[in-house]
């Protein structure tokens, strides 16, 4: 098993290993003394997981209750977060209690928003499902609600006590929920180390999961370290995002965050003025790993969608650019401008053949 510290606010590690999920509670009560505790998760996340979670979490000393919601990206808003609280009430957990986050990026979003605020605060456990909770979500306290005008508009930072990966669950994801987080992966190469973003470019890097999330923890966890609450340098992990929440609000969430990101990345090179052979390795690394490069949304559309996004200050908005793989750096872009950065981008992309 490895293990990642994280210095923020709330000290706690990050475990990652094979054979986890029956661990959980024991793994728990290593960091969190027992005591009542609640398990959400989604209803398709629950009937693979839940109930051995929660006979983890009862074996280890602790009283576990509960709940599922449906799954999906349509159910992060504010009735199931209402839901989540109203079950925590019913259940009279109190401040001294416990949540346990059990899915992906959405569970872990709902279960981290709904411990912020009940109570005014108690603590939580993260136990990421999905390859993109494992290696980004569940790690550096983030939590939101989505708006219906836009994604992550209600939220706070709410570090958990502890994370815990299991890679024989991630592993045996279906190939396009893997490709969802590979997206994640890539990022954390563009950005920082071209040695793992070497490492992905052919697809193949599976068997080395356990190393390769250790490493994106390890670059997250240097960022939160630097700007917990992303005043700063946080911003960088956007690289892809506005792109690429624009292209999932266009979809009406049809398109997952995962592969937003991807091709959002693709178009911040584009439009960046990246050299053609970097924005065509980038692309060829993206389609490797499973999935597309290819925006069917308009640049006004996009551009209009875009200005929702919760990084928007006043009239502007920061972008995060490629400047080669390892690499960027941020760029604030009036709004009314957006709309040329992407047409830049789609534009490139259609000469490329992108």
């Amino acid at each position: 098993m490895r293990t990642v510290h994280i210095d923020a606010s709330t000290r706690y590690d990050v475990l990652i290993g094979a054979n986890l999920i029956d661990r959980a509670g024991a793994l728990t009560a290593e960091a969190v003394k027992p005591c009542r505790c609640a398990i959400v998760a989604d209803d398709t996340v629950d009937a693979l997981y839940g109930a051995r979670v929660h006979d983890s979490f009862q074996a280890a000393g602790f009283d576990a209750v509960k709940t599922a919601f449906p799954a999906g990206e349509g159910s992060k808003h504010i009735g199931t977060l209402s839901d989540i609280l109203e079950f925590l009430a019913e259940r009279r957990l109190t401040r001294a209690d416990l949540v346990v986050a059990l899915g992906g990026g959405v569970t872990g979003d709902m279960a981290g928003f709904a411990a912020a605020v009940y109570a005014r605060g108690i603590r939580f456990v993260q136990i990421p499902t999905t390859l993109l909770s494992a290696v980004d979500s569940s790690v550096g306290g983030k939590t939101a609600i989505d708006l219906k005008a836009g994604k992550n508009l209600a939220g706070a930072f709410h570090q958990p006590s502890l994370v815990i990966t299991d890679t024989d669950v991630i592993r045996a994801l279906p190939p396009e929920q893997l490709a969802c987080g590979a997206a994640e992966v890539i990022k954390y190469g563009v950005l920082y180390d071209e040695k793992l973003f070497a490492r992905l470019e052919d697809g193949d890097w599976h068997g080395d999961m356990d190393a390769v999330i250790e490493r994106c923890v390890q670059w997250k966890r240097d960022v939160v370290a630097e700007d917990e609450f992303d005043t700063g340098s946080r911003a960088f992990l956007n690289l892809g995002h506005t792109f690429g929440h624009a292209i999932e609000q266009c979809s009406g969430l049809s398109v997952t965050h995962g592969q937003g990101v991807a091709i959002g990345m693709l178009m911040a090179a584009a439009s960046a003025g990246c050299p053609d052979a970097m924005v065509r390795r980038l692309a060829a690394c993206v389609r490797a790993n499973g999935l597309s490069t290819h925006c069917p949304y308009p640049a006004a559309a996009l551009a209009e969608a875009a200005l929702t996004d919760k990084k928007r200050a006043g009239d502007a908005i920061t972008l995060v650019l490629p400047e080669r793989i390892g690499k960027c750096y941020l760029k604030k872009v009036p709004v009314g401008e957006l709309r040329g950065w992407f047409e830049r981008a789609l534009e490139r992309q259609e000469a490329l053949g992108l």
